[in-house]
């Protein structure tokens, strides 16, 4: 088994303007969670490929979304999160719309207009908003255009755990945006490497029984689950996926570069965006039951509360290459983040030579498989 993209595919900018165009801007893209616009007049805006896209609750509280464009010269109208009180109005020429999206206002219209503007002509330029499990998503294209988001990710829902993050509670304190210095689709593939998790991560994740991992596509979309180390104490019933006593990891990464992390009691996004053939940005949210149901999880299943992330790292400090050295860090993500640069950097010798992929990388190879679909 062999892996399927070229070294152009993780460098050129070539790829990623042809990914920008024909992933990015073509599918549902993730936007945050439900509550994040809960009142008319609040909006955020997030970007799906070369589309910039706003979603603002208006005055009948029904989400709208909009391409975030003037209908004048093109400026972008909203930043990214804030509150519009009754209308929307272009820092550049004071071209107002309401939260409908329609144009209201045009300073000046009889002197700089003579001849009329027909504003009805002149409204926003619509997208798509949806709901699904509780987080928002955004698509390029209007609503009677775009596609179901219920159906591109009906396949993998059963897959994703028991916990519905709409009955959880945001930890703001956990909520990280970085920027990693190597290509979105390296991290995506680290992401699902099933490989290295019992050898990056050998003590860092070792709370988890890898050996025991599940994984597999479900259309576009990847699915992992691996249950918790068993421990004296433990009460592992065996109950099946999201079954009372299966504790362990839901780990899946849909398509395009949007990961969740979750257990019995919490829901983490992970969501790659490609800033550059060689940049990516990760941002990270969590959400968890409340204290009172998470001191009961913690009293009743000590698989909870064992081997707790950071007791160990990779390597030790007498091998650490100074003080911040990831690998000694304890930190998975770190690890991976390391790991993840260090590849784009070889990617640029002319001896760089991807060998065979094991069998724990073939969702790698099918992940790279899904990318070259939507590129032909």
């Amino acid at each position: 088994m062999y892996h399927e993209l070229p070294v152009d595919a993780y460098t050129s900018w070539e790829w990623y303007q042809r990914e920008q165009d024909r992933i990015f801007s073509r599918v549902w893209r993730y936007a945050g969670f439900a509550e994040d616009i809960s009142e008319p007049g609040q909006y955020i805006s997030v970007q799906a490929g070369a589309n910039n896209i706003l979603i603002v609750m208006g005055r009948d509280h029904r989400l709208r979304a909009f391409h975030n464009i003037c209908r004048h010269r093109g400026t972008q109208l909203l930043r990214a999160t804030g509150k519009a009180q009754r209308a929307v109005t272009c820092p550049y020429h004071d071209w107002t719309y309401d939260l409908e999206g329609c144009l209201i206002a045009v300073p000046n219209a009889e002197r700089e207009y003579p001849s009329g503007i027909d504003k009805s002509q002149l409204g926003l330029k619509a997208a798509s908003v949806d709901i699904w499990r509780g987080m928002l998503f955004v698509h390029p294209d209007p609503p009677e255009r775009s596609p179901s988001l219920a159906e591109w990710f009906g396949a993998v829902d059963p897959h994703l755990g028991p916990v519905q993050p709409a009955e959880l509670t945001e930890i703001p304190a956990q909520r990280t945006s970085m920027e990693v210095k190597a290509n979105w689709k390296i991290l995506v593939e680290n992401y699902v490497d099933v490989y290295h998790l019992s050898h990056l991560h050998s003590a860092t994740l070792d709370m988890y029984d890898h050996a025991k991992a599940e994984y597999g596509w479900h259309g576009s979309h990847y699915a992992f689950w691996e249950p918790l180390v068993a421990m004296d104490g433990d009460r592992h019933d065996n109950g099946g996926r999201g079954g009372s006593g299966d504790h362990g990891a839901w780990v899946p990464m849909l398509f395009p570069g949007i990961g969740f992390a979750t257990s019995d009691s919490e829901w983490s996004t992970y969501i790659i965006t490609p800033l550059a053939p060689d940049l990516t940005r990760v941002e990270s949210r969590t959400k968890r039951v409340s204290k009172s149901t998470w001191n009961s999880l913690w009293s009743e299943w000590p698989s909870t509360r064992g081997r707790p992330e950071g007791q160990k790292a990779k390597v030790g400090k007498k091998e650490a290459e100074g003080r911040d050295d990831p690998l000694a860090s304890g930190n998975f993500i770190a690890e991976d983040n390391y790991v993840c640069e260090q590849q784009q950097k070889s990617m640029t010798s002319p001896f760089f030579e991807v060998g065979p992929a094991a069998q724990g990388e073939s969702p790698v190879v099918n992940h790279q498989r899904v990318v070259l679909s939507f590129l032909k």
